[in-house]
């Protein structure tokens, strides 16, 4: 039906007649020649429509925004003073011979190209408008070249590519499952799978050597900006590496893939950082080493000051005091501060106390916050040169529970950073290494397991068992511009430690063969020391793209509620489907019947 795309015409094409299809973009009529702009996914080309040639005329007139069209025609120049150089076709146009009405469109929803700003719910209702969006085609086709980089750097290193099922059984992966009925096995379900992560071990012990697989997952979970119930991955596993040899051919990978999509090099050698490092100097464990801000922790200075609030904690071992220095931000009016004392409320901080550094010579007598007189002047002093403060900077502190004032301040550290535009550089990535195995859940009064319970330990099987909660993972998470993109660990190859982890997570000897009898088995059959990672393949996209949410980088998107407007799911079933798989629908209680 046509001899080239749209966008792909130039002036190599002049004088030639071709046959093109596509969109109408805009249609103008400029005193009796009517004027064309045809869309498809290569791009844009004018059509010019000379009334010369009646029917063709005629034809378009009838034609709209949105119309679908073929269109025969002759390629010549523009005429001078009307070249487009922002468009690849913007020297040339075509002057149509012939004009077929492939279909008619109604009125869309909303502009296909517009600065008007769209509801996202209307948008994914109409998905299928959204993506004819020069934006939407953008971030797909950036997506496509993403998924092929990786596939041809796995394919050169001697990966294969192997599929791993889709139905298969609920395993403790952090989130929720979705289950799936079986009608040929009464009262029994599949689950959809989190990731693929024991199949991968299992391809490892068949000495597989080297999998890797794009693959959708599925988590039954709350949603946020970079998280949908069902995400695309890439999957990786090897085995007879190290976690440095894995760091080192992934971040070979992760190099090439920017180079050669987005034109971004990332430097030689991506630096490492430990999880308990990042956490004190960050407060989080996803670091946005873009950002110079640190936290610097000052609770030996706090420990015999009469302000409760920052003594408190600082003779709590579970507490944590920290100042912030923010350079140049003295100019911050207090009702900026107020803001910002709101905003790490969010987080759990009680309050956000400062210091303003207006004469560093002063002393004490050169600090402007209702804080100063609490603490005597070489406590100030002390503050002021572990942050390494100057004249004109504004001194943030946090002090309460531990994990209130990582997350507030490191949020708080995140948030400055953007709003007063403090990022130095574009792209800053790392390594978080020596997690720890475990966390200690006080609510449930147990073990729970920082990544998931496959994750190998650094230590013996007798140093574990001794102090589990000391315990460091060989577990790594690559982190770009404070997003976590890929996680993975070394996992554990020998039954004995698998059972020992079991047990500190509470897990019993009889729920553990019930859950994991096939990898208990299959560990000891000469599984072989092997480790891997995941990649978020749609936060690579969403971060390669300069987008906000993944949602703009995934085709069919669900919303926040985890529903698809555009096809109305989830959805009712019938009773005789429901009756076919044995189940009966219960009203949940103080729940009206939907």
């Amino acid at each position: 039906m046509r001899t080239h795309k749209c966008g792909e015409l130039n002036t190599q094409q002049l004088d030639q007649t071709v046959s093109i299809c596509g969109w109408v973009h805009r249609r103008r009529d400029h005193g009796g020649v009517i004027f064309i702009d045809l869309r498809d996914r290569a791009g844009l080309v004018q059509v010019v429509v000379d009334p010369d040639v009646a029917d063709v005329f005629a034809t378009a007139e009838s034609v709209r925004s949105e119309y679908v069209l073929q269109i025969t025609g002759l390629v010549r120049h523009r005429p001078e003073g009307t070249v487009n150089a922002n468009m690849h076709s913007g020297a040339i146009e075509i002057l149509a011979k012939n004009i077929v009405v492939l279909n008619e469109s109604e009125t869309p929803p909303f502009p296909v190209e517009s600065d008007i700003e769209v509801n996202e719910e209307l948008r994914l209702r109409y998905r299928y408008i959204d993506l004819r969006r020069t934006v939407m085609q953008e971030k797909m086709k950036v997506r496509r070249d993403v998924t092929r980089v990786l596939r041809n750097f796995l394919d050169d290193n001697e990966f294969f590519e192997i599929e791993t099922p889709y139905l298969t059984k609920a395993t403790p992966e952090g989130a929720r499952d979705y289950i799936v009925p079986s009608r040929t096995h009464e009262n029994s379900f599949f689950a959809l799978p989190q990731s693929p992560q024991l199949y991968k071990q299992m391809l490892m012990v068949a000495g597989m050597d080297r999998y890797y697989q794009v693959v959708r997952c599925f988590r039954d979970e709350d949603l946020r900006a970079d998280r949908q119930p069902e995400f695309t991955q890439l999957d990786i596993e090897t085995s007879f590496m190290d976690e440095n040899e894995i760091m080192h051919i992934m971040e070979e990978m992760i190099r090439q893939l920017f180079i050669k999509v987005i034109g971004v090099n990332l430097g030689d050698k991506f630096p490492r950082i430990s999880h308990q490092e990042a956490v004190s100097r960050y407060g989080v464990d996803r670091p946005d080493l873009r950002i110079p801000l640190e936290l610097v922790d000052i609770a030996e200075d706090m420990k015999d000051v009469d302000f409760k609030v920052f003594s408190a904690p600082a003779n709590d071992p579970k507490g944590r005091v920290v100042a912030m220095r923010v350079p140049g931000a003295g100019e911050l009016s207090r009702k900026d501060i107020d803001a910002l004392t709101k905003y790490v409320s969010i987080y759990g901080a009680r309050g956000l106390a400062y210091i303003k550094v207006n004469d560093l010579a002063a002393g004490v007598d050169g600090l402007q916050s209702p804080i100063v007189k609490f603490a005597p002047a070489e406590v100030w002093d002390s503050v002021l040169a572990k942050t390494g403060a100057q004249n004109g900077d504004l001194i943030f502190f946090g002090a309460d529970k531990a994990s209130i004032v990582n997350e507030a301040m490191g949020a708080l550290r995140v948030k400055l950073g953007h709003d007063l535009n403090l990022l130095e550089g574009d792209w800053k990535p790392v390594w978080v290494i020596d997690f720890p195995m475990f966390d200690w859940d006080e609510k449930s009064n147990r073990f729970n397991a920082i990544h998931h319970p496959f994750t190998a330990p650094s230590c013996s099987v007798e140093e574990l068992v001794a102090n589990p909660g000391a315990a460091l993972s060989r577990a790594y998470d690559l982190v770009l511009n404070g997003t976590e993109v890929g996680g993975g660990s070394i996992r554990i190859n020998r039954t004995a430690m698998q059972q020992t982890v079991f047990e500190i997570l509470g897990i019993g000897e009889d729920e553990a063969r019930e859950k994991f009898g096939f990898l208990l088995d299959a560990l000891k059959y000469g599984a072989p020391p092997h480790g891997g990672l995941a990649f978020g393949l749609d936060r690579l996209v969403m971060l390669m793209t300069g987008s906000t949410s993944i949602r703009d980088v995934i085709a069919f998107p669900k919303t926040q509620s985890a529903a698809c407007p555009l096809v109305s799911a989830p959805a009712v079933v019938t009773d005789e489907q429901l009756k076919e798989l044995g189940i009966r629908l219960i009203k949940p209680a103080g729940k009206e019947k939907n």
